[in-house]
């Protein structure tokens, strides 16, 4: 806002007594105008020369209902209801109702009418617009605090047109401090209802009925992880979304980079949206309609709109935590302009559940037993409960629950919170990552799947299940009481290591939660599971589309419906895992491993059946480096380093390498770097290392040329121990003599190291090996090894090992001089 309109709004709003102009208040204005309103206005008074777009409005101060309560002699009778609890009255549905009655049974102050009326005729001629439609929302004196949110307590009109539907609003906004909700809202959080006062904005409405609208957190709200901002986007009016009655559209973007200038969309994920809230002119009402399959098939967003609202985000998120003097992540609510496009910040409030952690200690759920699968959903709350289902659909039903029960309904609201707090679990068939279900799973430390369509058609009341959320993004629902563990650790207590300690990661879905445990970066992230879990397609039934038996053809379209062409699927989707990884540990190094299928494992993918030979051994087959630039192949590997260049040069995350398996000559070695080069991606240019798998023995015994073409080598011990045995590990007859232990193999990893580090190459592990043994992890240390790279459920016993033989090694040397 220009100085010339702040100044006029601040003569203003000096002549009003119970109304303020937005942009002339700020947080330090909670006590007079609410949390909300007070953030609204300090978002446009500090942020809006920023380029951060909040719409303009006023505030009725809190003063202003006080005043109203003064008028109409209703505080005695109202302090008198609430006294009725105190004597045991329980009944908080009927002294709630009385509450409303006794407010909206009373009339506007004229002086406070008057005021009202004023300022919203003045939004007329400040934005140029006829008789405004507005948003009237409620902003409590206690609201949107760093403690406690108040979300959905508290009523919102929006469409709000003319002067006598304006002030009808306000009065029932007045009325909802008293809902049955916010009193029982207030009294967990401990704060006295007289205490508490009600403030009222009114802002120019922001047409996302025809647009989008939606939720940001500018933390993972999963795994509390801070670099990410997560968006989740619909179609029509955000209710929708807060109410989890549709699936969202997911975008995350990594906010270190993007500050560089880089544009890290390092997740999208398409969600369901079925409906849109829009608003009928004509009746004069929210309706809620179904999308077209064409609308649920795009994205809400544009990628441009997403990075928008990510750099405006941390610009809020950085605001806040100056204010306050400390880190403060930010719970922040958008909508989209469908008459001009514009995209809009309608709310910002500090996020309440993560940024209460001060604890160090982390709390691992894992899955012990097995069963079958009911119910699948988005998972919230990485825990485990098991207990009985019951199934509710209305709130009223609070009687038939019992504590300790599985929670299972379509959606909630503020409502169901009694029902909440006692369930071990929930489960809702709607819903999203913000929706209110998982915002208050989240709170109450509970486990929540929520999304999981037809649950309870596959669920019934009193039947045992296991809620799991402990296995990535997707959480599950099983049958029976399954057995699981809960390990509770302590980072601070781990020294530090000389051997980095990094870990193995396949599955970006885990990555955030991984990136908070002890670790030096990433020794092996493998790109198979992303091809399997992400890509689903074999590259060249992309690249070779037209070549496809038509059935074929059919489910690639399918696969690919909304991308101009079939390749750039695959980089979009190959990118988005890799840089995940490379986001969740970012600026530690994330070593990524080319493709490493077997030629059987590639024909498994969708279309892969016609492209791969049938081998008699594929272990020793076509795989790793002969495949990349081989013709039959080659294609399909430029995919691969496109996808890697995208995420290193559109995305900024320097922080990843790569690395070649089954490399069985330098000559390979050569060609395989050559086929990186014409691709965009060259060895030590923009400081891209590349590493080589040491897992045949060739790559031993050729570490000195190996080392001049590659950067380091990871040894993994599985190929290695069965090759240097001549022992298939997948066969029964011999598996017993498989043992990375045996002194041929330690030998064979102790030359390498020697020769390495004779080249001045880097040297670690990224096989199974220490994670089995930790003595053989003692015998890497004690060789000098650079990096141990370890399953992550192995990282802290290993981890503790390789401090012991650090010491020991030190007392040594000591000894010695």
């Amino acid at each position: 806002m220009k100085t010339a309109e702040k100044d006029r709004a601040q003569q203003a709003s000096r002549q009003l007594r119970w109304v303020r102009w937005l942009e002339t208040v700020g947080i330090e204005d909670v006590p007079s105008v609410g949390g909300k309103n007070a953030s609204l206005g300090e978002m446009l008074r500090e942020l809006s020369p920023l380029g951060v777009a909040v719409p303009g409005g006023f505030a009725i101060t809190a003063q202003a209902y006080k005043h109203f309560l003064e008028e109409n002699r209703l505080t005695e009778a109202i302090r008198q209801i609430y006294a009725e609890r105190a004597a045991g009255v329980e009944d908080l549905e009927g002294r709630a109702y009385r509450l409303r009655t006794l407010i909206l049974q009373a009339r506007l102050p004229d002086d406070l009418a008057q005021e009202i009326t004023t300022c919203y005729q003045e939004l007329t001629e400040r934005y140029e617009v006829g008789e405004p439609y507005v948003a009237v929302r409620s902003s409590a004196t206690a609201e949107d605090l760093p403690t406690a949110s108040f979300a959905g307590a508290h009523q919102t009109f929006l469409h709000v047109r003319g002067q006598p539907e304006l002030l009808r609003a306000v009065q029932e906004c007045f009325a909802s401090l008293h809902t049955p909700r916010a009193i029982r809202y207030r009294e967990d959080m401990g704060f006295p209802h007289e205490k508490v006062l009600l403030s009222v904005g009114v802002q120019l409405m922001v047409r996302s009925d025809l647009a989008s609208s939606g939720v940001i957190f500018t933390l993972d709200t999963e795994t509390g992880f801070r670099e990410v901002v997560v968006i989740d986007g619909i179609w029509g009016l955000g209710e929708n979304i807060v109410q989890g009655k549709v699936g969202p559209d997911e975008f995350k973007v990594h906010k270190p980079t993007l500050a560089q200038g880089y544009k890290p969309l390092v997740s999208k994920k398409l969600g369901n949206k079925e409906f849109k809230l829009v608003y009928n002119e004509t009746a004069h009402r929210l309706e809620n309609l179904p999308v077209p399959a064409e609308d649920r098939a795009r994205y809400c967003l544009s990628e441009g709109e997403v990075l928008t609202l990510a750099d405006w985000s941390v610009k809020i998120e950085t605001h806040y935590s100056k204010k306050r003097g400390q880190l403060t992540p930010m719970d922040i609510e958008f909508a989209k302009d469908g008459l001009t496009g514009r995209l809009f910040i309608v709310q910002a409030r500090p996020e309440t559940i993560h940024s209460q952690k001060t604890s160090p200690r982390l709390e691992v759920f894992t899955l012990k037993g097995k069963g079958q699968v009911l119910a699948e959903g988005i998972a919230v709350g990485q825990k485990v409960a098991a207990g009985e289902a019951r199934i509710i659909l209305d709130p009223k039903d609070i009687a038939q629950f019992k504590a300790g029960e599985v929670l299972l309904t379509q959606a909630t609201d503020p409502d169901w919170e009694p029902i909440m707090k006692q369930a071990s679990a929930i489960v809702t068939e709607h819903g999203g990552r913000t929706s209110h279900a998982a915002i208050v799973a989240r709170e109450l430390g509970i486990p929540a799947v929520v999304g999981a369509t037809n649950a309870m058609a596959a669920i019934s009341t009193g039947q045992a299940v296991t809620v799991s959320c402990a296995e990535g993004e997707v959480g599950r629902v099983y049958q029976g009481r399954l057995e699981f563990s809960i390990e509770r650790l302590d980072p601070s207590t781990l020294g530090s290591t000389r051997t980095q300690i990094m870990v193995n990661v396949g599955d970006p879905e885990q990555a955030f939660k991984l990136a908070l445990w002890p670790n030096d970066g990433v020794g092996l992230a493998r790109m198979e599971f992303i091809f399997a879990s992400y890509v689903k397609v074999h590259p060249l039934a992309l690249t070779r589309y037209k070549t496809l038996p038509l059935e074929v053809q059919r489910q690639v379209d399918q696969l690919t419906q909304g991308y101009s062409s079939k390749t750039e699927y695959f980089v979009d989707k190959l990118s988005q895992g890799i840089a995940t990884l490379a986001a969740a540990f970012y600026p530690k190094d994330v070593i990524l491993r080319f493709s490493d299928f077997k030629t059987n494992e590639y024909a498994s993918l969708l279309g892969g059946s016609g492209f791969e030979p049938s081998e008699e051994n594929p272990m020793l087959g076509w795989r790793g480096a002969s495949r990349y630039y081989h013709p039959d192949y080659k294609e399909g590997f430029l995919l691969e380093v496109a996808a890697v260049k995208k995420v290193r040069q559109e995305m900024g995350l320097k922080n990843l390498k790569v690395m070649i398996p089954f490399c069985r000559t330098p000559e390979e070695g050569r060609k395989v770097l050559a086929v990186m080069k014409e691709g965009g991606l060259e060895r030590g240019q923009d400081s891209l290392e590349v590493y080589v798998m040491a897992e045949i023995p060739s790559n031993v015994l050729e570490a000195e040329a190996f080392g001049e073409l590659f950067d380091g080598f990871s040894i993994g011990s599985n190929d290695l121990t069965q090759l240097i045995l001549g022992v298939d590990r997948d066969s029964a007859q011999v598996s017993a003599l498989f043992d990375e232990r045996l002194p041929s193999v330690k030998r064979a990893c102790a030359m390498l190291l020697q020769t390495a580090h004779h080249k001045g190459r880097k040297v670690g592990i990224c096989g199974q090996a220490p994670s089995d043994y930790p003595e053989f992890a003692a015998f890497l240390v004690e060789q000098g090894i650079d990096s141990i790279s370890l399953n992550p459920d192995s990282v802290w016993r290993v981890k503790e090992r390789v401090l012991e033989v650090e010491m020991n090694q030190g007392a040594s040397h000591d000894e010695a001089w």
